[in-house]
């Protein structure tokens, strides 16, 4: 049992306080409810007891030597008014601040799976895993200031388009922070950096490299095997100007002959229709069918689709000689070509499906020199007349007049 006694608490009281036999509690002449626990031990700690709504409540306050008998008194008192409102003695320790960590958690769980598709998903993921929960994962998020974003940025300069593009990711972060009361509003950094110039990367296939091409696919195809549908794939990219994505997931249900349409049903910016032309009829009804496989590009597994068309289009660039052609640039290639044949960049956009001007405009380079071409050879016809006219004798290339 322990023994217990009223005295002065105070710094050289508690020191004089020696151990006994048993514990023993020192009760605070000044502050009732205020005593010191001594135990057999030796260990010294402040403690609080009081009487509240919900009964007889003790606490610990904390030990001697790690906090001074004013201090201990100061807590107690506090303690001893919330215990008599009916409240724990002690309050719960604030939640520790979130950190850049926890907030790309939640950005992945609450944003991300339920905004982004998938491919976009994974893409955040890499980027967040690889860049930003490295250099800044550990720190607070209400922490987090210009200079820590601006040497994020710089650290990948070597590397533009990826320096900006983690960047932006981030900054969607640090807005929904706000957005979720982790930061004051209008306090993103992100905001404050300066994005590097993006050399904008544009490749077109010339009519010789086409013909490589195709060569290099009929070459492809007599592999057998998930080769003769990558082959099929990269013709389809050439003939539709679609994604990668939206020709892998292409299925047979989403061929419409009757009116004459692809449906893309998951596409970058939603679902679209793309045209099926004479072209890519005829090229679909070539392509193998696997009993029971609903995916026009099947994969190697029964049932299943090509997920991936790296490593074959790997071999089919060195083998057509393309050098650093991407995937991608057959859907540049799509472009520049309509082009060529003198369609407007409005009709280009539709075609592939792009629901922002700033995506088609891009092209525009080459639209501009298509109108010179073509300004050139009506201006041409015409010049040929006028200086036929003005010639000594002519008629201007015109006859039957008297």
């Amino acid at each position: 049992m322990t023994s217990q006694h009223h005295r002065p608490i105070s710094k050289r009281s508690v020191d004089a306080m020696t151990p006994g036999v048993k514990d023993a509690l020192y009760w605070d002449t000044a502050l009732p409810g205020f005593g010191v626990r001594v135990y057999a031990s030796g260990r010294k700690t402040y403690v609080v007891q009081c009487r509240g709504p919900k009964g007889s409540r003790r606490a610990t306050i904390g030990r001697h030597g790690d906090i001074t008998p004013d201090q201990a008194r100061k807590q107690a008192a506090a303690a001893i008014d919330r215990i008599k409102q009916g409240l724990d003695p002690v309050p719960e320790p604030p939640p520790p601040e979130p950190t850049v960590a926890d907030l790309a958690g939640r950005f992945i769980d609450g944003h991300v799976k339920v905004n982004c598709k998938p491919s976009s998903a994974a893409h955040y993921r890499r980027v967040l895993e690889n860049h930003v929960l490295p250099a800044l994962g550990s720190m607070e998020v209400r922490g987090v200031e210009r200079t820590h974003v601006a040497r994020l940025h710089h650290s990948l300069r070597d590397r533009p388009v990826a320096a900006n593009r983690t960047i932006d990711i981030l900054s969607k972060m640090l807005s929904l922070a706000e957005a979720w009361e982790m930061r004051p509003a209008g306090s993103n950094p992100c905001r404050l950096v300066r994005r590097y110039r993006e050399e904008g990367r544009q490749r077109f296939l010339t009519p010789a490299e086409v013909r490589r091409l195709g060569r290099a696919l009929d070459e492809e195809e007599a592999r057998g095997g998930a080769s003769v549908h990558a082959a099929y794939a990269v013709r389809l990219l050439m003939l539709t100007g679609c994604r990668v994505n939206e020709v892998l997931c292409l299925k047979w249900d989403d061929v419409d002959v009757t009116a004459k349409e692809l449906r893309i049903r998951d596409g970058k910016n939603g679902p679209r229709s793309v045209p099926l032309t004479p072209t890519v009829a005829d090229l679909l009804n070539s392509v193998p069918r696997a009993r029971g496989n609903p995916w026009v590009i099947a994969g190697a597994k029964r049932g299943t689709r090509l997920t991936r068309i790296d490593k074959h289009w790997a071999r089919i660039r060195a083998r057509a000689d393309l050098g650093d052609v991407r995937i991608h640039d057959c859907r540049h290639s799509y472009a520049s070509r309509a082009l060529a044949l003198g369609q407007s960049l409005t009709m280009i956009g539709r075609l592939l499906g792009h629901t922002k001007v700033s995506s088609t405009a891009r092209y525009a380079h080459l639209a501009r020199e298509t109108e010179k071409a073509s300004a050139a050879r009506v201006g041409g016809s015409i010049g040929a007349h006028l200086v036929a006219a003005s010639a000594p004798g002519g008629d201007g290339g015109l006859s039957g007049r008297s």
